[in-house]
């Protein structure tokens, strides 16, 4: 199964801390691991071309809030439609078990025992002091510990959480994640290639 692993990363003029309209967000980057290559990478706004074919053979999309940001947003320079691919949003599935959103950093550090590298602020600030390649590694960064912990669920049916001082256990269900969908890879049906 080609799994692709993936994070955006945005600015917006408008942004006021605490609160974004993604209508008003413009992509900066986007980076990914390709199942495939075992490989990380990224993407530039004007490198999408290059992305669209591998996305176009993924057989799932991996990511953390990325159903309700980075497809929608992502989606607004594909050429096709991304919905049309399956997706596994990481904290879609921890919602479903804690009833409540949680922040990447504290799955990151409850599971992995390391946070996240930066914020999503810190990249829009490094993004407009024109530090390109240093938003790029973070994204990446984001997507290898998006990645790891999909491993770490696959493998031990859960995640943790660091809740104050304590971790806590987010008992999740695996067993479909990695069971391949009766379809045909989204190949045929989002570009028309």
């Amino acid at each position: 199964m080609r799994i692709i692993t993936f994070d955006i990363e945005t600015i917006s003029t408008s942004a006021v801390r605490g609160r974004v309209n993604t209508d008003e967000m413009e992509l900066t980057v986007v980076a990914i691991h390709n199942s495939s290559t075992n490989e990380y990478s990224s993407y530039f706004k004007e490198d999408l071309p290059k992305l669209w074919p591998v996305i176009e053979r993924a057989d799932m999309l991996v990511g953390f809030n990325s159903d309700t940001f980075d497809i929608p947003i992502l989606n607004r320079y594909y050429p096709g439609d991304l919905s049309k691919i399956r997706s596994l949003d990481l904290l879609v599935e921890i919602h479903k078990v804690l009833g409540r959103r949680i922040r990447l950093q504290l799955v990151a550090e409850g599971t992995l025992g390391r946070g996240k590298s930066g914020a999503g602020t810190d990249a829009m600030d490094w993004w407009s002091e024109g530090k390109y390649e240093k938003v790029s590694k973070y994204c990446i960064e984001d997507v290898r510990i998006t990645r790891e912990l999909y491993d770490y669920a696959i493998t031990h049916n859960k995640l943790k959480y660091k809740d104050l001082r304590d971790i806590r256990d987010i008992k999740l269900d695996t067993a479909n994640w990695n069971i391949a969908s009766g379809d045909s890879p989204a190949l045929t049906h989002t570009l028309g290639i």
